[in-house]
């Protein structure tokens, strides 16, 4: 099988890839991103792209994909609203786009994220913008599942983007004493989305409680 990430350097982009790399199913991981790397691996091909909206420089970069992850993200706040709708849909929705037109038969993952609002209506440019994405993406020609998660707790240390995420991990153990609807670690998001990469899953819409069960094993 052949995959390809994009976000392969964030939380669970690089997660994801780890697993990819590691898999006896995978024989070619293809990245995207801004710079290079420096990333060395027999399985693994470095694609430098300029505009995430714009592929035409990489003609067959989504040829004979068996499954491309989607995990570019900004987090609310860090970019004005124009910049945030654009890495947000455009970028996903591209993506998708690409991986349909050179290999329609593959499976196209999507980290989305809870309270996407498919009705597009929200007040929360999040949840908006996280459901223009997934309606988008689920007219096209692909095998489409769209990964939900509460808050992602990041099991590797790391430096917050906010004061919000700073406390929302000190609080952590209490918000996963409310069950499996709110949280979940960014290890079990990864692991579930690499799963459903390779196997697929009963539901295409994947919420918190879903995720979590598919990283144990239950789906």
């Amino acid at each position: 099988m052949k995959v390809v990430i994009a976000g392969s350097s964030g939380m669970i982009g690089s997660l994801i890839l780890t697993h990819c790399l590691d898999s006896d199913k995978i024989s070619e991981v293809r990245i995207l991103v801004r710079k290079p790397t420096g990333q060395k691996h027999s399985k693994l091909k470095e694609f430098v792209i300029a505009d995430f909206n714009d592929y035409s420089q990489h003609p067959s970069l989504f040829k004979d994909v068996h499954c491309g992850f989607f995990c570019v993200g900004v987090y609310t706040g860090q970019v004005d609203d124009a910049l945030f709708k654009i890495i947000t849909v455009d970028y996903a929705v591209q993506f998708a786009k690409a991986l349909a037109t050179q290999s329609p038969q593959a499976t196209c993952c999507l980290l989305s994220g809870g309270g996407a609002d498919r009705s597009e209506k929200s007040k929360t440019a999040f949840a908006r913008y996280k459901g223009m994405a997934e309606n988008q993406i689920s007219k096209l020609n692909l095998k489409f599942y769209s990964f939900r998660p509460g808050y992602i707790y990041p099991v590797e240390p790391r430096n917050e983007p906010n004061l919000a995420y700073k406390i929302m991990r000190s609080f952590y153990p209490l918000i996963k004493i409310f069950g499996k609807k709110y949280s979940i670690k960014s290890t079990e998001l990864a692991y579930a989305m690499f799963k459903v990469g390779i196997y697929g899953a009963e539901k295409q819409f994947l919420e918190n409680r879903d995720i979590l069960n598919l990283a144990d094993g239950k789906i």
